[in-house]
């Protein structure tokens, strides 16, 4: 099933005419992964690399079509508010984990354009501290064809689902860009705040945004 989710996604990005380059070192079964958020699209291009159960919001089961997919993705979804939930949803993590399978999360909890980082939450890193299981946090970014940022896939604001893939299209061709981090773990960083501090500065060293946790980060040059 995973080899056949990993597949599709390929196919998938494929056809819009997005095509995949992975940088970095080898990811090892059954890590965390930690990515920073753009558009919808990530999941799949995260997919066509390392198949993973994804932390998602609950209401992305409405989303036409997409919402479809992301269920056959094998997703945990999340109900934000609830702390009880948030218990269910940290065993639910763990046990991903303790089979081997990779599980990934958007620690910013939104998405942005692609040229700044919000704030990392920490807590749904503790599983992977309960488990002993590594944090591989992952640098993903879009490029037109001379390299420079693309924002044509960004699904953010008031962006509707339609227009970004009406988006998508019109661009012709993206790169999909990912990298892959040095793994993170527990006992070297400390805690899940420093890890949540850790996988943002590795991510925005990647994305060369600079690392500054509370203040804004200034936008790259952009290709609409």
């Amino acid at each position: 099933r995973r080899q056949l989710k990993q597949w599709w996604s390929a196919r998938m990005v494929r056809v819009l005419g997005v095509e995949l380059q992975i940088r970095g070192g080898p990811v090892a079964p059954g890590c965390l992964l930690v990515a920073n958020h753009v558009s919808w699209l990530d999941i799949f291009i995260i997919n066509a690399f390392w198949p993973a159960a994804f932390i998602s919001k609950a209401e992305v089961r409405q989303w036409p079509l997409f919402g479809w997919l992301a269920v056959t993705s094998e997703p945990v979804f999340l109900h934000r508010g609830s702390r009880g939930h948030a218990k269910i949803i940290n065993e639910e993590i763990g046990a991903v984990l303790g089979r081997g399978h990779h599980v990934a999360l958007f620690p910013e909890g939104t998405t942005t354009d692609g040229g700044s980082l919000l704030h990392f939450h920490g807590a749904l890193l503790q599983p992977a501290i309960e488990a002993g299981c590594p944090i591989v946090p992952l640098a993903l970014s879009y490029h037109d064809r001379n390299g420079r940022r693309s924002t044509a896939a960004a699904y953010v604001g008031e962006t509707s689902l339609w227009q970004c893939l009406q988006s998508i299209l019109a661009a012709g061709w993206l790169e999909g860009r990912v990298e892959a981090c040095p793994p993170l773990t527990a006992e070297a960083a400390g805690g899940r705040k420093e890890l949540a501090l850790q996988a943002r500065r590795q991510i925005a060293t990647r994305l060369m945004l600079g690392s500054n946790e509370t203040g804004a980060v200034a936008p790259l040059q952009h290709a609409a």
